[in-house]
This record gives C-alpha cells, structure tokens and sequence, in this order.
C-alpha cells in the first residue's frame, strides 16, 4: 500500500490532526519537505507534504495565504503540515480558509512533534513499500519464470503476468497477429490494436508505446534483441503500473525476448534442414528428402503443395526487409493453423514449399491484393520494398523441379505484367499474347518483319497486310483475297514477292508461326 495522508494521520507517534481537506487524506505522498520560503514551488516537484512554521509568512493574511495556497495546489503539493507553538500558537484561520478552499488537506502538527519525526516516518514508509514493491517483483520474476518454462509456455506466462498486473496482456507474432491473450476475452481487445504494433515494429527493438483509449492503458513492449522486431507484448491496465506491476513487466519482456530468440535460433537451424530437403527434391531424391524431413516436414511431402518464389519486384535490387516481412506472413499464418512449411530464404530471392489451398499460400495472395489495393489508390509502379511472387501448380515430392521452373515462369510474367502475383495456371488458361510484352520479342518482330515494312514504303505493294490477311485465313486463298479486295492471283504474286524478300518458304508451319507472332507482337492491324 502507498503512503497516504490518512497514514500519518493514523501513526500514533506523530499526534497529527487534520484542520482541512478531510475527503483527500487517501492522496499518496511521495516526500515530506520543510520550507519557509514565502514561494517554494520553483522546489517541488509534485506529491510533496510541505512542512511549515510560517516564518516567513504572515499566515494571518487572507489575500496572502490564498495567494500561497494556490501556487501550491497548482505545483501539486498535496497537503501542508503546519507546526503550531512556533511562530503561532494555533493555525491561523486564514490558513485554514484558503486551505479548505483549494480542498488542500491541512495537518495541524503538535509542538511536541519534531518536522524530522514526521520525515522519519515518511521516508520509512516509503522505504518499507519500496521493499515491498520489489519483493512483489522479484516474486513475480519466480512465478513467470516458471510458466516461461512450463508445457503451455507464453500462454501461462500470459495468464500470471494478468494477474500480477490486475489486468490482461497479449502477445503478437512479427506481422502484428496476436498469437496468445490472457484472460480468453482479451484477444479480440489486443487485436484492435495491431496498427500500433506494426508501427511499434518499424521503430528498432527495443522500443515501447503508450497507447489506449476509454477503456484501459496500454503499455506495449517489442521483443528481440536485434534491430527488426520479433514480435511484441500488450499489457492493458485500468491506471498507470506501479514499481511491483513494472517489474513483473520487465521479466516477462526478457523472459519473452529470450523464448523468442531462442525460437529464431530453432528456426534457423530449421531452415538449413529444409534447404536440404528442397535440394534433394530437386535432384529428384524424393525418397531420401522423406527421411530428411522427418516429423518436421513429413507431413508436407505427404499432400499436394505450391512452390512460390518472391523476389524485388525491381530488377537488380537487394531488398532483403521484403523478402523477410513476406516470410514472416507464411510463417506466421502457417503457425496459426499448425500446418507445416519449408522456407529457404536465398540472396535476394525466398522459396516457400506450402501446402496447397492452406493459409501460408492465403497470407501470399493477401500480399499481393494489398499491394494491388494500394498500387490502385496511388497509381505509381513499384515501391522499392515491393516484390513478384511466382506461384506453382500443385506438385507432389516428385514434381519439385519442375514446379520450381513453373513458379520462375509465372514470376518472371509477374514482373513483366506489373503484377505482384502470378499463378502457373492462370499462365495456362490465357492467351500466350500477354507474354509477347517484352522489348527482346518486339525487337524480334520488328526485325523480321523489317523487309517487308521497307517494300510497302516504296509503294511496290501491301505485302505485310496481305501477309496478316492470308495467316489469319489459314492459307485460303479466295477468303484472303476476299477480306483484300483484290484477285487471289494477285494475293499468290504477294506471298511468293514476301518468300523472295525473305527468304523463307511460307509451306514451313515454323515460319508462319514466328510472321504470325510478329504481326501479333508489333501490333499489326488487320
């Protein structure tokens, strides 16, 4: 319990009775302090008992003693000890006017009780709630150190810091989804506040907030030693923490920051592990890559699966932060619902094994709707934290490697399109033209269909639009002639004169696909 004015008044020793202010004995004290200055705010910092004798003042003096009193209340002085027998031999009734108009607690102190023994006892006071303050602490250290290392782990780490600050408290992973809260009703309080987290997350652990509303104070805290986050603590009070409530705060953080460190170190000897399984998939191992796996992967090798690669949407840069929020989004989806996932972070390039209609490939496409969501508001090309995610077709353990080469292709036609996400499937159900976007198949095209361009210049003839007419007519000579205007005599002398020109027989089907493509690629109308 804080000392109070009411404490004072109950000590036995001291004598003290109260002349004003009598509904505001319960105000804590934080220090007891003797001043005669006629002004000694410029010396208070707040919460003081100010002891005086008025020997510098003339307390019978209602104008001064008004004045006086309310420069204390404003300094936050919270309450006057007035020694009687000194200087007056009863508080003077001024003093006590003003008092009781501030609502300022008034003590009357007996002649017989020294200002030290009333310092005395303040400065005991505060002493013996200090001590119990950090032996709460330390009990609480106990307490959370041994739900860290108990089954449930952060969960009941969670549930007894809750107690101990008469409150809740809730933990998020690293993309701001809440991952435990005690009490159950919490969770959806905690998930209100995942803005403030990600803000907290862009600031360099470790960093803290204040944030809350009508309801609660919120204290949050960023977990992990280095400078990106690696998740977060929520503690939601109903009034400001006190020393023993701080101090189990604190454990919980480092007790937190240490599970959360040692997990990342957990996790990353994992990611060597699935490198080696995705390396011996791709040598076509699958058998071996099952023995590897084990219990941790196993169960992925065992259903259908995506293979998905991310990489900067802007060519030729490193952007590791995007690569690793991506991969923070599949993890921490995936632990959400207990489904297994292999992640191979490369240079400037993640490869992702998920299971196939599960929330790691969800929190992918998610991704790239938010991105198409804020590309739409804003109207401008990719961000330099942006990237392009390829995604296979469903494979099994034998169809790795070439669902590697399906989700490299669906990305590379990502990046070409200006999309954030493209699928393997839906590369096969549309049309092939999309892919012809590219400067290397105009350069093509213009290229090959050059001579023939420069021919029509001179006025010689339309070959490159009878050239169009007769492909898109497959070959049929009065239909070509037909959508010309002119006789199919003269539509053959054009196609043997584009033969000549380029020295290509129009009877190889490989040479009407390629003019085909560059009539298409350039854009040639009909």
């Amino acid at each position: 319990m804080p000392l109070t004015l009411a404490s004072l008044v109950q000590h036995s020793a001291l004598k003290l009775s109260v002349r004003a202010g009598e509904g505001r004995l319960d105000t804590p004290v934080r220090w007891a302090h003797v001043s005669e200055l006629a002004d000694p705010v410029p010396y208070m910092e707040g919460g003081e008992l100010l002891l005086i004798t008025a020997m510098k003042l003339d307390a019978g003096d209602r104008e001064e003693m008004g004045r006086y009193v309310r420069r204390l209340a404003a300094a936050g002085v919270v309450g006057i000890g007035f020694a009687v027998g000194v200087n007056y031999d009863a508080v003077p009734q001024a003093l006590v006017d003003a008092a009781r108009a501030e609502d300022m607690p008034l003590l009357e102190v007996p002649r017989r009780t020294p200002f030290l023994a009333i310092s005395k006892a303040v400065s005991a006071a505060l002493a013996a709630d200090q001590y119990r303050a950090v032996t709460a602490g330390f009990e609480a250290q106990r307490e959370l150190t041994r739900a860290a290392l108990s089954a449930d782990g952060p969960a009941e780490l969670l549930a007894k810091l809750a107690a101990h600050v008469h409150g809740w408290a809730a933990l998020y992973d690293t993309s701001g989804a809440v991952v435990a809260a005690a009490p159950d009703w919490a969770a959806r309080r905690a998930a209100r506040l995942t803005p403030d987290v990600e803000r907290l997350r862009e600031r360099p652990a470790p960093a803290s907030a204040v944030v809350g509303g009508s309801e609660d104070r919120v204290e949050l805290q960023s977990l992990g030693t280095g400078r990106r986050a690696r998740g977060a603590l929520a503690v939601g009070t109903g009034a400001p923490l006190g020393t023993a409530e701080r101090y189990a705060v604190h454990s919980a953080v480092a007790l937190l920051t240490l599970t959360t460190e040692r997990s990342r170190s957990l996790h990353d000897a994992e990611s060597r592990l699935g490198a080696a399984v995705l390396r011996m998939l791709l040598a076509g191992e699958a058998d071996h890559a099952r023995a590897v796996a084990g219990d941790l992967y196993g169960a992925l090798l065992e259903a259908p699966f995506r293979l998905v690669t991310a990489e900067p949407a802007l060519p030729g840069t490193a952007q590791p932060q995007g690569l690793a929020l991506l991969a923070d989004a599949v993890e921490s989806a995936a632990a959400r619902t207990g489904e297994p996932l292999l992640v191979v972070p490369e240079p400037g390039r993640l490869v992702v094994l998920a299971a196939d209609g599960g929330s790691a490939v969800q929190a992918c496409t998610e991704y790239a709707e938010a991105l198409e969501s804020r590309r739409g508001r804003d109207a401008t090309g990719p961000e330099p934290d942006e990237l392009v995610v390829g995604l296979s077709a469903p494979a099994g353990p034998g169809g790795v490697a070439a669902a590697l080469v399906q989700a490299d292709q669906a990305l590379a036609v990502a990046r070409r399109r200006g999309r954030p996400l493209v699928e393997h499937e839906d590369m096969a159900a549309g049309s092939v033209l999309p892919l012809l976007a590219d400067d290397a198949v105009r350069a093509f095209a213009d290229g090959t269909l050059r001579a023939l361009r420069e021919h029509d210049a001179t006025g010689r003839g339309d070959l490159v639009a009878s050239l169009r007419a007769w492909l898109s007519r497959h070959g049929q000579w009065d239909a070509a002639a037909a959508d010309l205007g002119v006789h199919r005599h003269t539509l053959r002398y054009r196609m043997k004169r584009v033969e000549e020109i380029l020295g290509r027989s129009l009877d190889d089907p490989d040479v009407r696909m390629e003019l085909w493509l560059a009539l298409k690629a350039t854009g040639t109308p009909a």
